[in-house]
This record gives structure tokens, sequence and C-alpha cells, in this order.
């Protein structure tokens, strides 16, 4: 359940540090959808106190870095600019916080300019944080032992564009032998769906249209309670003023015929999925203790697009993970390219130091053919990518319009999540507009409205 008097805490220590402190902010975030929604909700919080968010061209008071661990390279990415923040902003106290920050404090306090680490759960702690160093100049490092993350840390937020961030759900007790995100992020655990209906009813009060439902393992929702994910989305479906839902990313054994069937019959939830697959081959699934074998994804996928033909499916891969020898690796490439999916998001397999993978999986694929096997899936994507926005050429589609992109364009996705282009025009911002798709541009579609009644 939510904590609410966390929350009360939160308000009180922002508002009595920001008065003290009036500062400007830089913000900097890297992973997940969720880290994003997150940040925003920190910065929204603490911008109401009287923190005005600044660019990189200006001159901050403070940076806030949210971290990212999925792999080696995200640690590695995030030193980097935590680096080259110290060097630009030379003196300016850099707060560290998310998955990084929980699961290598230590390495992160001795970064130059870092003044305080905050863990995944401490991140609307910050104001605190920075209040007591300032007081003692002294590093604060704050980070609770996973196995005593119990609180959930609601967040609903906009942040730069129309659609808003729902976290419903945090942690995961699935403990995958690749995986590190149950130490990061700690067990499972939701927000009540009265709470969440609440911060939809907030959400189109706003003039929000669209909400996309995040959490580590959405599916998981409501665990240890009378709750399930349905329940959660057949309660948020009643909202009114909300035209769109999109689920992301959601594990095959959660997603049940019953929410794609109820998906497909719904006003408000988009013809839209992700999920993760990991790799196309059996055995490579077994070792990395996922809870599902390919068959039950291909009928996933075959429900998905019986009862909702022109659904966008996106599938989470991993290439060159322990255990996937030449042999596995091309059982993988053959299913994936077998799935009627629109698109693939590859990654590498990264080595995480604590995870069941290093002690129990002796074999190991080396960097280079990682790099090739992700080049091979990658050109599947684009095949796959391209042959579903080629389907829709001529159509006409509702889009959600966006802010001006560059080159003087505006942009939205479609209710299946074709990203589309048009003609900039600032009235349409946050409306639903009738588009026909006119051609493929990459990974966008050129269009042109025709009718912008909505």
């Amino acid at each position: 359940m939510e904590c609410f008097c966390c929350v009360a805490k939160i308000g009180y220590i922002a508002k009595h540090f920001l008065t003290l402190h009036p500062m400007k902010a830089l913000y900097h975030t890297f992973g997940c959808k969720l880290n994003f929604a997150e940040t925003a909700s920190l910065a929204s919080l603490l911008e109401g106190r009287g923190v005005e968010k600044v660019g990189q061209d200006e001159s901050p008071d403070i940076i806030i870095v949210n971290s990212c661990s999925v792999t080696e390279l995200a640690d590695k990415k995030c030193r980097q600019t935590i680096r080259s923040f110290a060097r630009r902003y030379a003196g300016v106290p850099i707060v560290v916080t998310g998955c990084y920050a929980q699961l290598k404090a230590d390495e992160v306090i001795g970064l130059p300019g870092v003044a305080v680490v905050a863990g995944s759960d401490k991140k609307m702690m910050i104001a605190d944080y920075i209040d007591r160093w300032q007081s003692t100049h002294e590093p604060v490092q704050e980070v609770t032992p996973t196995k005593d993350m119990r609180d959930f840390m609601p967040s609903c937020s906009r942040g730069d564009r129309t659609r808003y961030f729902l976290k419903v759900q945090d942690g995961c007790d699935y403990f995958c032998s690749y995986c590190t995100i149950p130490f990061a992020r700690g067990r499972s655990r939701s927000a009540s769906i009265d709470f969440l209906v609440g911060q939809a009813e907030k959400v189109a009060a706003e003039g929000g249209r669209e909400i996309v439902i995040t959490g580590v393992n959405i599916g998981d929702y409501g665990k240890g309670t009378s709750a399930t994910f349905f329940d959660l989305v057949k309660a948020l479906d009643a909202v009114e003023g909300i035209d769109r839902y999109r689920i992301s990313s959601i594990e095959p054994n959660l997603l049940t015929d019953e929410i794609i069937e109820y998906v497909a019959s719904s006003r408000r939830f988009m013809p839209h999925f992700h999920i993760p697959l990991q790799c196309g081959d059996d055995t490579v699934l077994k070792l990395m203790r996922r809870r599902y074998e390919t068959s039950l994804f291909a009928h996933r996928i075959e429900r998905i697009h019986a009862v909702m033909p022109d659904a966008f499916i996106g599938v989470d891969l991993i290439v060159g993970a322990r255990g996937e020898t030449p042999e596995l690796f091309e059982n993988s490439r053959r299913f994936v390219d077998s799935l009627a999916i629109s698109r693939l998001h590859v990654f590498p397999y990264s080595e995480r130091p604590g995870t069941r993978a290093l002690a129990d999986i002796p074999y190991v694929v080396d960097q280079a053919e990682k790099h090739r096997r992700a080049a091979v899936m990658g050109e599947i994507s684009d095949n796959k990518l391209r042959e579903f926005q080629e389907r829709f050429v001529g159509c006409v589609r509702p889009v959600l319009v966006e802010h001006t992109a560059h080159g003087g364009l505006m942009h939205g996705f479609t209710d299946n999540y074709i990203k589309v282009t048009l003609p900039d025009d600032p009235q349409l911002y946050n409306r639903l507009v009738d588009v026909r798709l006119l051609e493929v541009d990459g990974e966008e579609m050129k269009g042109e409205v025709v009718d912008a009644a909505r």
C-alpha cells in the first residue's frame, strides 16, 4: 500500500528546505519509463516549492541524476555523465539516486562532485538530504537495504509530453538469473486501486488525455492483496475524461487472455502491447529462470492478433546470454522471425555481479559475437517495423498530437502506436485528430489531418 504519511512528510520537508534555500535544479534521467516518471514527479514536487528546472545550457545550483543499472553499460554511462557534470559545473553538488545508486552506493559516493546518494526508495526525500549536506558539507548516503523496502512511492506525472505516466507497482519477485532489478527495486508492492483511480481522475481534471501504466512488473500488481492487475484495468477504464490508456511492459505469463480480450473491447485501452521475450529458445529461457516457454509466448501473440489485428506489439530481446550457444541463438532467431510482432528492442547480454547466471552458467558468449547477434536481430526488427507501417499507408487513424518536433513539424502516435509527423499547427496540441498516413519515413510515418473535430 502507498505510504500517505511519507507523502505528507515529503511535502513538509520540501517546503521547509526550499523556503530557506531557493535554487535551480538540473535533472538527468537514465533508463526506463518508470525512472522518467519518477524524475518528473520529483521535479514537480520541488518546482511546487520554488525550485526552477533548468537546462544544461544554464547554471544550476544542484544537479539530480536518476540512474539506471540494468547493464554494465548503463553503469558506465552514469559514471561518465556524473564526471562530465562535475567538470562542467565545478562546485555544484550532485545528487545521485535510482538503481545504480542503490546497488553501488559506495562507488557512487566516491565520484567527483557527488554530495548525496539516495537509494531507489529515497527519491522523494532528496530535499531533506540536500539540507543535511548544506548544513555539514559532509557526503550524505541514504540507502535502504533492499529486503527492507516495503513502502510504495507514488508517481503520476506528465513530464515533457502530453502522455502521463502512472506508476501502479514497484519491485519484482522473479529473480531471473541475469537480472539485478529485485536487488535495486526490492520486492513487489503496489498502490491501492482507489488511490490509482484518484490519480487518473486528477489527470483527467488537468486535461490529460492519455495515461501509460508503468511499474517494474505491472502484471504482478496487487500481490499480497485480493486485487489483481485485471481489476485495476477495469477500474481505470471507468474513469471519465481519459481517452487512452497504454499498458507498458508486461510479462507474457501475466498477460492473460482475459486481459487481452478486455483491451480489445475497451474504448480507452489502446491496441498496443510491450511484452518481454528475452530469448526465443526454451533451453535459454530455462537458464534465465523465465516463467514461460516459447509456446505460451506464441499463443499470446496469436491471441492478440485474433481480437486486435492492427495491434502494435513490441518485444524485448536479450542476445548473447550465458548459455546461448550458436545453435540456441539460431533457434531464437527463427522463432522471433516467425512472430507477427511490430518491433524488437534488442539488448546484448551484460554480466551483472551477484546474479545466478555468473555462478550457474559456464558458457560465455564473447563481446564481438554478442554485437553480431544484436545486428542480426536488429535487421529483423527493422524489417518487421517497416512491414507493420506499410500495412497502414493510406489508412486513417486517430492521433494524439504532441509538441512541435525538430524541423517545424508536430508529431503524435496513432492508437496502435505508429509515430506520425504532421505540419506544425499549435492548435492541435493535445488533441485527438483523424490522420491519413501517407508514407513511411524511417521509424515514423508522414501524415495529414483529415478531421480535427475531436
